[in-house]
């Protein structure tokens, strides 16, 4: 084909002129870039920039297996991010209100302002704040106010019931400190179907996103849950005063601990949030947006309580007070509580009644109002004369001072007659006796004279050091229980009252304690709960709790070999051998009835294991459980546990249901 001249022609000049378009646009950016880039750099840098959250997942809580207990888990929030909300913003409200109400879903909303007219406060507290904050007089009336807000949010043109509902929302906004530094949370935890309802309308409504948060969990809720706790919503009396959760950097929409170990530990369990930066142009547009700092999960804090124990302590609890009932008993209530004994470490403290944390809302009102009290912590809170298990104290303070030896016999003759005007009597008529019967038959006149022999001043000093009447150091709020201060020796009747366990009254915690104390030979360990923090995914460890000596109880071996004696005595062929008398391995124990005006007797029962060698130490009381033998049953069933889950027993091998 013949070369056309005028047909190349335009192609080159095409070619020609792309050419210099490249190179204009080559040496443009390289002039941008290189030349001239710290120019432009700094021109960025002086337009406006934002910075918002990324929220942190909460630390979790394990066992001392590093079984689950407290996870998270992904949920659905509706959000509002200040950086896209558009002048529109009461009809996107509007509009995300009506997706809410066609599926029965529920938003936030703070306005204390009933829903419908007539329009009256809700709550006087948080009225006053909303009077305060939109600067009425302080008598003014709920019309008032929303006649106020009307023509603050530019609602004239919407229906009063419109009206009511975008206020209820743009309140609620303002008292969050919604901004592009602190988005607003409109709901939580919303179901797919809605979440995908208002992914399917993003169009309408601007500034809203649909985020993915984690949420607690727990996996049994109804393990240990006085202990565990709770996380909620930050109050409006704690955001800028009480806790002033505002000055530590909270946003008003953060969950926090609101009690138990969620409550203790929010220090470790709260996430170090990261940081989302807007990069705004002169007119306020955002034209980029970056990760500036990305967010940090909290710690994880690994718990003290074996899972499988305290299961088995719940139910056998259960069991107990259920079968005591069912026999015609009065027994309403009880606690259990098993601790190490050579660190303070609790394995299991359970509570009956209880409840499941997971209906608390709904039932609270009945809870509230139920006698049997099952909101209540008795564990570490409950408080109770504690009868004959007080009485190896009782040994232990005669015997330092020099007030008994073990080669003295004390006769019992029924009624005790120091006192003229107060003569109790024993439950038996025992004869000449030494400490190690006295122990094992629970011999109370042998117990009111030698607690007149030492005397009210040093008994109650004694029971202060093994941790009686006294905090325990645990990190759970606990009672000091209640504990007579004598100012002299001459109580008269009240020192034999106290040498057998009445009159003064302590926590189930506290008897478990006590009972360490006593095996280890005379250490007072601070009771605990945390068995060390982590990292989240538990690579790293911050806190290793170490034990934690808080007293001293001098007491000499020889002193120590004949209580426990008698306390093994007590499991062999006293009054806990038809719980504990054909037990595997020795135990060491001392039974409790405790009197109580008008009603049953409670039942109370400590004991240590092994006998030789003491690991743990137990503590039970049953609330009118009648007598010291209520408890035995249950005291085994918590030995079972405990030894066959040391001994990597399987699950089916425990006699109660236990969790993997």
């Amino acid at each position: 084909m013949p070369f056309n001249r005028k047909r190349q022609t335009p192609l080159t000049v095409l070619s020609i002129i792309l050419t210099l378009l490249i190179v204009a646009y080559s040496a443009r950016v390289y002039f941008i870039q290189v030349v001239n880039a710290s120019n432009y750099s700094s021109l960025f840098g002086s337009a406006s920039s934002l910075t918002s959250v990324l929220k942190a997942p909460r630390g979790e809580i394990l066992d001392n297996c590093g079984r689950k207990i407290a996870i998270n888990r992904d949920g659905y929030n509706v959000v509002f991010n200040k950086a896209y909300v558009k002048d529109n913003m009461n009809d996107v409200i509007l509009a995300l209100i009506e997706l809410f109400e066609n599926t029965e879903s529920e938003w936030v909303d703070k306005l204390p302002i009933t829903d419908v007219s007539p329009y009256t406060f809700i709550k006087d507290e948080s009225a006053d704040k909303l009077i305060d904050t939109l600067d009425l007089a302080h008598y003014a009336t709920a019309d008032d106010c929303m006649k106020r807000m009307i023509e603050k949010y530019d609602l004239n043109s919407y229906s009063k019931e419109n009206q009511r509902k975008i206020m209820g929302v743009r309140y609620s906004m303002d008292i969050s400190d919604f901004s592009i530094s602190y988005p607003y949370t409109f709901a939580e935890d919303i179901t797919t179907e809605l979440m995908r309802k208002i992914s399917e309308s993003g169009f309408l409504l601007d500034g809203v996103t649909v985020d993915v948060v984690p949420f607690r969990q727990y996996t049994d809720t109804s393990l240990a849950v006085n202990i565990i706790g709770s996380v909620g919503p930050i109050y409006e009396e704690d955001w800028t005063t009480g806790e002033n959760y505002k000055s530590k950097g909270y946003s008003y929409d953060d969950k926090v601990g609101k009690s138990g170990i969620e409550y203790y530990a929010e220090e470790h369990l709260r996430g170090i949030d990261g940081e989302i930066t807007y990069y705004l142009d002169n007119d306020g547009n955002i034209i980029d947006s970056k990760v500036t700092k990305e967010p940090i999960a909290g710690k994880t804090v690994m718990l003290t309580l074996d899972k499988n124990i305290q299961r088995t302590a719940q139910n056998a609890l259960e069991d107990t007070v259920k079968k005591l009932q069912s026999e015609g008993g009065s027994c309403v209530a009880g606690s259990a509580v098993m601790i190490e004994v050579n660190t303070g470490k609790v394995l299991c403290a359970a509570n009956y009644p209880t409840y499941d944390s997971a209906t608390l809302g709904e039932n609270y009102d009945e809870l509230v109002k139920d006698p049997a009290q099952p909101l209540n912590n008795r564990a570490f809170k409950g408080v109770y004369p504690v009868g004959s298990t007080i009485k190896p104290i009782v040994a232990t303070a005669a015997m330092e001072n020099g007030l008994y030896n073990t080669g003295e016999s004390i006769r019992c003759v029924h009624t005790y007659k120091y006192f003229n005007d107060f003569q109790p009597s024993c439950m038996g008529t025992h004869g000449s006796i030494a400490l190690k019967t006295a122990l094992s038959k629970s011999c109370n006149y042998f117990f009111f004279e030698l607690g007149r022999r030492v005397g009210a001043m040093t008994l109650t000093d004694y029971f202060k050091q093994f941790g009686l009447g006294v905090k325990t150091g645990v990190e759970v709020d606990d009672s000091a229980g209640i504990l007579m201060e004598p100012t002299s020796n001459g109580f008269g009747g009240d020192t034999l009252q106290i040498s057998i366990g009445q009159l003064n009254a302590f926590t189930p915690l506290q008897l478990a304690t006590y009972a360490a104390t006593f095996a280890n030979g005379g250490t007072r360990y601070r009771t605990t709960l945390i068995d060390k923090i982590t990292s989240y995914d538990m690579s790293k460890t911050y806190d290793k709790g170490q034990p934690e000596v808080l007293n001293t109880v001098n007491i000499s071996d020889s002193t120590i070999s004949a209580i426990k004696q008698g306390m093994l005595s007590v499991t062999v062929d006293g009054t806990g051998r038809a719980a504990l008398g054909d037990y595997p391995i020795k135990i060491g124990g001392k039974t409790g009835t405790s009197q109580v005006d008008g009603k049953a007797d409670h039942s109370t029962f400590i004991v240590f294991a092994p006998y030789d060698d003491p690991e743990i130490a137990i503590s039970v009381v049953l609330e009118h459980g009648n007598s010291g033998y209520s408890s035995g049953t249950l005291v085994r069933t918590l030995l079972d546990a405990y030894f066959r889950t040391i001994g990597n027993a399987s699950p089916d091998e425990i006699p109660y249901t236990v969790l993997s």
